[in-house]
């Protein structure tokens, strides 16, 4: 790791297979706490290139306690964060709408680091307990439409370094991962970035694979669409642009879904949101990203996604859902 260090110190960029290679080190506590912090604020500091992302990917995967869910055909809805947006747990709520339409969904997700609360932290504190077994995992999504997959029980690489991304407190290049390396790697993904060149990176990388994708950057800096702008959506077929006319609404404030000062505060707003109680910003902005989900997976327009997702939403049936997960996860706790 010294040696990988004094280069990137000097401003040179590592191969892939050095790459995962520094990475399998981490994984298995070979490299200290401070090289390990180093090593991280080198990618804060300017651009990381392909082969190095994808050298971390493999890493990532190579060392991944691995499910098979493959029967269930699911569609993960996770975005890197590090948007700096503090929004509420928009992809989470928009998951537990995907479910309730009839679409099995395995959700990959962790804790905050730069934000309030990650997906994992609102649902923990729901009461939502995590399992890495497969026989339950598969029994969530059987019984419920959706289960989640807590990402520090499959990765040994993210638990090495969850304290020390805690304390840096800032995004890092395992931002950018977390999308990839989904546990059950399922064919079907929504996967949010938080800048455009992420957004690049994403699509070629994942050109190379059979997944039916679909990566998400809005024009104002989100990691999902907002809609207070526009989003750039790409896919294996389509590059486009969408904003609040495409789904007949009114463009947001983005203190409209700003997400709560604490995971108490992120916990309360996010349930009345699975209920349709919300205010009509916060439940279009949801209803807007579980669209893609659902056009992606039933090839169907993003008005029709859209008002399916809404109907879902304002029927109570993705609080449902969540209230179902809860219960199947206390059964086996």
């Amino acid at each position: 790791m010294k040696a990988i260090l004094n280069r990137l110190i000097h401003h040179e960029t590592i191969n892939q297979d050095e790459a995962k290679l520094a990475l399998l080190k981490i994984s298995s506590h070979e490299v200290n706490p401070l090289q390990i912090a180093s090593f991280l604020t080198v990618f804060m500091m300017r651009k990381i290139t392909i082969a190095e992302l994808d050298g971390f990917r493999e890493a990532l995967i190579e060392t991944c306690r691995s499910i098979d869910l493959s029967a269930y055909d699911a569609v993960d809805l996770c975005g890197t964060g590090g948007d700096a947006k503090n929004t509420f747990n928009i992809s989470t709520a928009a998951s537990f709408v995907v479910a309730s339409a009839g679409v099995n969904v395995s959700k990959h997700g962790n804790y905050g680091v730069s934000s309030v609360s990650g997906s994992s932290n609102v649902l923990e504190k729901i009461g939502v307990k995590f399992t890495a077994k497969e026989d339950l995992l598969q029994k969530q999504i059987e019984q419920t439409g959706i289960c989640i997959l807590h990402a520090p029980l499959f990765h040994p690489a993210m638990k090495a370094v969850a304290s020390i991304r805690k304390s840096l407190a800032v995004k890092t290049f395992f931002n950018m991962l977390g999308p990839m390396v989904n546990p059950s790697q399922p064919k079907h993904q929504l996967v949010g970035v938080f800048d455009l060149e992420l957004l690049r990176l994403y699509h070629y990388l994942y050109q190379k694979t059979d997944k039916s994708y679909c990566i998400v950057h809005d024009l104002n800096g989100y990691d999902e669409i907002s809609l207070t702008r526009k989003s750039r959506l790409i896919s294996s077929s389509e590059d486009i642009y969408i904003g609040p006319d495409d789904f007949s609404v009114s463009q947001i404030e983005p203190h409209s879904i700003f997400g709560g000062k604490t995971a108490d505060e992120a916990a309360f707003l996010f349930i009345n949101i699975l209920k349709g109680n919300a205010d009509e910003a916060q439940i279009n902005v949801v209803s807007a990203n579980a669209a893609a989900a659902l056009k992606l997976k039933k090839n169907i327009s993003f008005k029709e996604a859209f008002q399916l997702a809404k109907e879902q939403l304002l029927s109570g049936a993705a609080h449902r859902v969540l209230l179902n997960l809860k219960e199947e996860t206390h059964a086996y706790s």
